[in-house]
Formats: C-alpha cells, sequence, structure tokens
C-alpha cells in the first residue's frame, strides 16, 4: 500500500507553530518581533542594579571610610572627611556589577560545557614540562637580578627579604595542598604546624640545658653555629605527630564538621602558647634565638666568620641571601616529596578518598591510615616552615600564628587551584608578593587621587577580598582548573575542569 506524500514541512514555514497562520480569515496577527526590547531589558536592568550596587556600598562605606579620626600634636581628636574615596569604592563596585550582569550573570546566557579538554588544558599540558623548570630557574636567579637592579647587595635587600616572604607562602601552600587538594581533607588550623615547628626551633635553641650538654661534649659555640640545621628535621616531625594527633578524632568527619574542629585546633595551640607562660614565655614571646649559619660558618665580621673564611668583603646581606636559598631548597623539597608521593599507592590513596570516600572504602583503602598520613605529612613541612620562620625573625611569638594565616594559607590553595602545585605557586606570588608591592604605590597620594594621607597597605585585604570574589565568579575552580593525571594508558591527557573536584571537603 502506497501511502500519499507527505508535504515538506521547513522549520521556517512554521514561525509559531502554537498560533495559527496569518492571512487566514479570523486569524489574529502575530505581535512584532521582540528580540530588541528583550535586550534593552536586560541593559536597563543591568544598569538599574549596577546603580543600586553603588548606592548600597555607598551607604555601607559612608560611616566606615567616609568619616577617619585625626589626632592632632596637640589638642582634641578631629574628623576627617573623605567622601571623595567612598565615591571611588561605590563607583568601582557599580561598574564591576554592571559588567557581571552584562556577562557571567546574563539571564538566558548559555553555558557551554566541553566534555574533553579545553584549549587552555591542552595549553597548559604542552607548557607544563617547562613550567616547572623555568618558575625554579627564575627562583634560584631571583637574588643575582634583584642585586643587579638595585646596584647592589644592600639596596637589594627589600627584594630579597619580598622573595624570601612569598617562598614561605608557597611552601606553606604546597604542605596544606597535600591535605586539602590531594585528600580532599579542609583544614583550618594549618596554622597550628606553623606554631608547633617554630616553638619547637625557638625552644630548643634557646634551651640553656641543651646548650650546655652540647657546649661539654663537642665544643661552646657548637649548638648555636648547628642549632638550626639539627633542630630543623625535629620540628618537622613534632609538627608531624601532633598532624596524627589531630588526625584521630576527626577520622570520621567530613566538610564543615572538620573545618570546625581543625579550626578549634588552630585556637588551642594559639591559647595553648599564650597561657604556658612558664615554658613559652606567654604574649612576651621567645626572643635572642641564634641566627642560622653556612653549615657551622658564622655570619659575622669576625677572623672565623664566612666572609673572612671565602675572602669576601663582610656584609649583612650575606646572611639574607642564604636565608633565600634555604626557604627556596625548603620548598622544593616540598614540592618533589608531593610528586613522588601522589605517583605512589598512598598518593592515589588520597586522591580515591578525596573523590568519594565510600568507594575508596569499598577498595580495600584503609581510609584512617589515608587520612593519617595526609595530615602528618602536611603538617612536617608546616614545621620546617615555622623552624624557618622562627631563625629568618629570631622571635616567636603567639600573634604571628592567628587564624588569619590559616585563612591566607587555605585562599591561596583555593585560588591556585587544589591539586595543583604551579597554581599554587602563582597564587602566593600574586596574593602575598601583590599585595606587598601596595606599599610601592605611592603615585596614589597624588592631590588629584586620594591625598598625601592615602595608605594603600590598609586596603591590602580590601582588594584580597575582590580577588577572591572575581575569581571564584570567573574561574571557580582555581586559576589552574585542570590536573595532570597520574596514571594514564598510552597518551597523557589534562583532566578537564569540569571533572575536577570544587572542594565541597
Amino acid at each position: 500500500m502506497v501511502q500519499p506524500p507527505v508535504a515538506d514541512l521547513k522549520p521556517e514555514a512554521l514561525p509559531n507553530s502554537d498560533l495559527p497562520a496569518t492571512g487566514l480569515p479570523g486569524a489574529p496577527s502575530l505581535p512584532p518581533p521582540v528580540q530588541h526590547q528583550g535586550a534593552s531589558s536586560v541593559i536597563r536592568g543591568a544598569f538599574t542594579d549596577a546603580i543600586v550596587s553603588g548606592l548600597l556600598t555607598g551607604l555601607l562605606l559612608l560611616p566606615l571610610v567616609g568619616f577617619r579620626a585625626t589626632e592632632s600634636g596637640s589638642g582634641p581628636l578631629g574628623l576627617t572627611y573623605r567622601f571623595g574615596l567612598v565615591a571611588v569604592f561605590a563607583g568601582i563596585v557599580a561598574v564591576l556589577r554592571l559588567v557581571l550582569n552584562l556577562t557571567v550573570w546574563r539571564r538566558g546566557r548559555k553555558v557551554k560545557v566541553g566534555e574533553g579538554s579545553s584549549a587552555f588544558a591542552t595549553l597548559a599540558l604542552k607548557a607544563a614540562p617547562a613550567l616547572r623548570p623555568a618558575f625554579f630557574s627564575f627562583a634560584i636567579a631571583y637574588p643575582f637580578l634583584a642585586i643587579l637592579l638595585s646596584g647592589g647587595l644592600s639596596p637589594s635587600r627589600y627584594w630579597v627579604d619580598l622573595g624570601i616572604y612569598v617562598l614561605t607562602y608557597v611552601m606553606l601552600g604546597w604542605g596544606l595542598n597535600i591535605v586539602v587538594g590531594l585528600a580532599g581533607l579542609l583544614d583550618l588550623g594549618y596554622v597550628a604546624f606553623y606554631a608547633v615547628g617554630a616553638y619547637t626551633f625557638a625552644l630548643l635553641s634557646t634551651s640553656v640545658p641543651v646548650n650546655d650538654f652540647f657546649a661539654g661534649h663537642l665544643g661552646e659555640g657548637f649548638w648555636s653555629a648547628w642549632s638550626f640545621w639539627l633542630c630543623l628535621p625535629v620540628s618537622g616531625l613534632l609538627a608531624a605527630f601532633w598532624g596524627v594527633i589531630l588526625g584521630f578524632p576527626v577520622l570520621r568527619l567530613r566538610g564543615d564538621y572538620l573545618a570546625i574542629v581543625t579550626l578549634a585546633f588552630g585556637e588551642i595551640i594559639r591559647l595553648v602558647l599564650i597561657n604556658w607562660v612558664s615554658l613559652t614565655n606567654g604574649g612576651a614571646g621567645i626572643s635572642s634565638i641564634p641566627p642560622i649559619s653556612f653549615f657551622g660558618v658564622p655570619f659575622n665580621a669576625t677572623d672565623e666568620g664566612f666572609a673572612a673564611k671565602y675572602g669576601l668583603d663582610f656584609d649583612s646581606m650575606h646572611r639574607i641571601i642564604f636565608l633565600y636559598f634555604v626557604i627556596l631548597a625548603l620548598a622544593a623539597l616540598t614540592a618533589l616529596v608531593t610528586i613522588r608521593l601522589r605517583q605512589m599507592p598512598v598518593g592515589r590513596a588520597w586522591e580515591a578518598l578525596r573523590e568519594d570516600e565510600i568507594a575508596c572504602r569499598s577498595l580495600g583503602i584503609n581510609t584512617t591510615l589515608t587520612k593519617l598520613t595526609a595530615f602528618a605529612t602536611g603538617a612536617m613541612f608546616g614545621g620546617f616552615a615555622g623552624a624557618f620562620f622562627a631563625v629568618r625573625v629570631r622571635f616567636v611569638s603567639p600573634e604571628s600564628f592567628t587564624f588569619m594565616e590559616s585563612a591566607v594559607i587555605l585562599a591561596i590553595v583555593v585560588l591556585g587551584g587544589m591539586g595543583s602545585q604551579m597554581g599554587v605557586a602563582g597564587a602566593a606570588i600574586l596574593l602575598i608578593g601583590g599585595m606587598e608591592m601596595l606599599r610601592n604605590l605611592s603615585f596614589l597620594k597624588a592631590d588629584f587621587l586620594f591625598g598625601p594621607d592615602f595608605d594603600p597597605s590598609l586596603y591590602r585585604m580590601l582588594i584580597f577580598g575582590f580577588a577572591m570574589v572575581a575569581v571564584m565568579v570567573w574561574r571557580p575552580r582555581g586559576i589552574v582548573s585542570s590536573r595532570l593525571p597520574t596514571i594514564f594508558l598510552k597518551e597523557r591527557k589534562a583532566v578537564s575542569a569540569t571533572l575536577v573536584k570544587e572542594g565541597h571537603g
């Protein structure tokens, strides 16, 4: 039986199948296209939202920023008005809100989700073999470049100190990346291990009985010259021990509950350091910590010092440059150990635990041991960094180990990309080095901008918050969202950002 031919109905022939065709008797006429009206309504709504956001920001900052109490040399407090600064902040919020409403937050915007690797991930995969050597090559050459561009050893002091400061947070970020990025255990008390390492070295290096013991057996100046090198592994091991102590009570906790317990652990350590006055000297801290030596050779102006022994003119910058290379070596050790552990069964167990703990248990993985090894390994590198902090500053106090330090380190890991070493290093450079560079923005004190009384460093946390919001909006999985798998079949391909853990704990 032959079926009758079916009319070829094209989509353009039926502009709206729910309405009758025009031109027929009694058929209503179609309304004109409204695409331009929809676009205009979106723009109008975006401008309205931006203006409202700017006004709310201005009203909120008016009592906080608009009025400033100033103290003269003699007399009562005066009130300074900074309405222009409030207007600038409100304008910035309004502009950013408008841009977001027209781009990322636009109604009807279709988010394209790719199944494979994106172009950025492919480019990152190709550049990855050369990126890590380039980073460490620049880090090695950095102090020499600072000396060359500054015009001498003494003028380069600020830049070398800045490099030490940044590398310390790079190392801390890599240590916390083991716990948060690889094992998926949200830790808000990482600064506790940092404090344990610092106080371990401070207490041992300034201990009179320990000094007398080594003086009686190995010489008078042995302990002051070798204290850092002998106490460094002890600080790391003791911090790892405290990491295991923290790990046991939280074996069954995940997510927010784990974050609360680790936060409490960090605060407990800080309060113990404040109140155990007989051991830690309380809030006064521990001072007179012996300085670092060049493997037993002190950095002083005597005939036995580093400069005299190697035929150099004495300069205090020799010790600073050596400190820079010590923290660079410790950071490189952290990176190397993390890479090797990630390729071993324990590293793959961390990543399995991060993705799904129930599936991890079903595979026969001992989750108890996996969590404890993650806490202990991350805490060990935090202890190393703490010992270095103590020998660099030569003074430790509980005020140096507040919750804000843990928050900054965690922000570095999250913004850089959990599990990505180069992403964490880049985030540390941007957040720590970038915020420190605000001190050099003297042009903002011009009369036509903010005036001579403006201090950019006071707005570090405000800019820090803006940076976090921006990264979370445009790249919620961090600066480096793709990952390189440790195990692959025939061809190594970057894991797409859509398959990378977002950090739900």
